[in-house]
């Protein structure tokens, strides 16, 4: 006896894409693809769908289709667009080093415990940058190929040696006229030494101001210590007088993250709130400079920052569910890499890595380092971020310096064990510095990366929030 020919289906008839999958919690699983789309389903349609008997039907399969994890008869246009959007999000590579850092000084008037680049005392000038390497280093900035070139000036306390930061921006507009960059300007600062001529000077040359604040005024002070005076009583008022000269959204703020922070997280976004801030980086502390001697970056774990780090989102969440826009930038990063078109530039999570490519630094005394936290190693006595010198070596011989290319070629996860087949992989990126910091070479062993640990586990943590909680995937979405 022969059935209705309506019972028959034909199988389902479709290609994968390249896509990686891992495990949430219960049967529920992630897969991504290679530009950071990503779908979660249930162990049974994961293995239905990997095994093409997934029935055309179901809605996960129109999810996956949607998001190019498989293509039809229906559909050949997928790998075409899913081939459009892996080059725009890898355009950046193209347009090469946008950010250059020049550290003009290595003193500082603060005393910072967890400090990463091992300041120096106020009076010791010999560790000024001198006009011949800015100099220089402006001739090294304008040959990169980037359309958008980010000066920005770092110490110790930078605004110590102003009169190199007012000759750099003065001569670096000077040859902007001839190159026509969009040419920017950061001065990263604890607002101690912020006079009316320098704000002055800011508004003129439309400079944006980087300072630290680390939470009400008891922890700020303690952890930003200066001798005679009450830190952020200083910083405070500095940054409502740069506001009144600059305008509102001339100044930002980071916070660091240490032991005594810990229990605090809410405290610390208050006073955000309170100063009128709208964004905050949880910034966790990184293994540089004091804060390795001191031994602070030893005294909490990867678990207790991410404990504080969720309990500081969900603060966050409420605030902007009670009216107030208050967003937070790492997760803003992430959510970037997950929803954009073009991903984050945010040079710490590139693949390859930003080291060279994505930013550069210009120290003190004239050394080239790949990354901000390589010349924070240096400063450790760990030079293998140290692509050269201004004095002595060429632009081309240090952006193809075998110490930059095998660096680049190491940060690259999709070859990396245990990132290749890693569903958060277009969200990570690499850390090589962080890496030979911590585990002695730039790849490390992943299984015991702290880098890694953070970074799943803050994943794990928005990927929740995105799937399971309606009003802060809305708010989450509009800091994309």
């Amino acid at each position: 006896m022969f059935r209705d020919r309506s019972e028959y289906k034909p199988a389902p008839d479709y290609k994968l894409a390249p896509f990686r999958f891992g495990r949430l919690e219960g049967d529920r699983y992630i897969a991504t693809n290679d530009v950071g789309e990503y779908v979660v389903l249930s162990r049974e349609d994961l293995v239905a769908f990997a095994g093409r008997k997934l029935s055309p039907e179901h809605p996960t399969y129109k999810a996956l289709k949607s998001k190019h994890f498989l293509f039809d008869d229906r559909s050949r246009v997928a790998l075409d667009l899913l081939a459009l959007k892996y080059r725009t999000r890898a355009e950046h590579l193209a347009w090469f080093t946008g950010l250059h850092i020049f550290v003009v000084t290595l003193r500082c008037d603060h005393s910072c415990q967890y400090c990463q680049v091992s300041r120096q005392a106020e009076g010791r000038a010999n560790f000024d940058m001198s006009r011949e390497h800015a100099d220089r280093a402006l001739e090294f900035t304008f040959r990169s190929p980037s359309p958008t070139i980010k000066v920005e000036f770092q110490g110790g306390e930078s605004l110590l040696n102003f009169e190199l930061i007012r000759y750099i921006v003065e001569r670096a507009s000077e040859l902007n006229k001839e190159h026509e960059k969009d040419l920017q300007f950061v001065i990263a600062t604890n607002l101690s030494r912020l006079s009316d001529d320098i704000l002055s000077f800011c508004r003129e040359h439309r400079i944006i101001l980087s300072t630290s604040l680390d939470g009400p005024a008891d922890l700020h002070n303690a952890q930003r210590p200066v001798r005679g005076g009450n830190s952020h009583q200083t910083t405070v008022e500095a940054i409502r007088r740069a506001r009144r000269a600059l305008g509102p959204d001339s100044v930002s703020a980071l916070m660091t993250t240490t032991q005594a922070s810990l229990g605090r997280v809410e405290e610390i976004i208050d006073e955000y709130v309170r100063q009128d801030f709208h964004s905050i980086f949880l910034r966790n502390l990184s293994p540089y400079g004091f804060a390795v001697r001191q031994r602070e970056s030893r005294k909490y774990s990867v678990e207790d920052w991410v404990e504080f780090y969720k309990r500081g989102l969900a603060h966050i969440l409420k605030l902007n569910g009670q009216g107030y826009p208050l967003r937070e930038e790492f997760t803003s990063i992430l959510l970037q890499k997950m929803f954009s078109p073009r991903g984050s530039r945010y040079v710490d999570l590139q693949s390859p890595a930003g080291i060279g490519i994505g930013a550069i630094v210009y120290n003190y005394d004239g050394a080239v380092y790949a990354s901000d936290e390589g010349r924070m190693l240096a400063e450790m006595g760990d030079h293998s971020f140290r692509l050269g010198h201004l004095a002595r070596d060429s632009y081309e011989t240090i952006m193809t310096s075998e110490t930059l290319l095998s660096h680049l070629s190491d940060t690259m996860p999709e070859g990396a064990p245990m990132c290749s087949d890693c569903p958060f992989l277009p969200y990570c990126g690499a850390d090589p510095v962080f890496h030979r910091a911590t585990l002695g070479d730039a790849v490390g062993h992943k299984a015991f990366s702290a880098f890694c640990k953070k970074q799943m586990a803050v994943l794990r943590h928005v990927i929740g929030l995105l799937e399971n909680n309606a009003q802060a995937r809305a708010t989450l979405l509009g800091w994309v």
